[in-house]
């Protein structure tokens, strides 16, 4: 498993922050504060499979547009 570098998670961050600039049936703002919250909560993590694991989550989230 190969742990994300800075740079995709910031460009993950950025294209998410993106999307949720573009909704119309949620509350942009909080998806978007939902967004910033869950990015500052990870930020702290050390563990690889958790960091991939939250990755891979945001990455879902941006192909179907929701979190199963």
């Amino acid at each position: 498993m190969v742990q994300p570098s800075r740079q995709q998670i910031l460009r993950l961050y950025k294209h998410l922050i993106r999307y949720g600039n573009h909704l119309k049936l949620t509350d942009k703002n909080y998806f978007l504060g939902r967004v910033r919250h869950e990015f500052r909560d990870n930020r702290s993590l050390t563990n690889p499979v958790e960091v991939e694991f939250s990755f891979k989550r945001g990455e879902t989230l941006l192909k179907k547009g929701r979190i199963l």
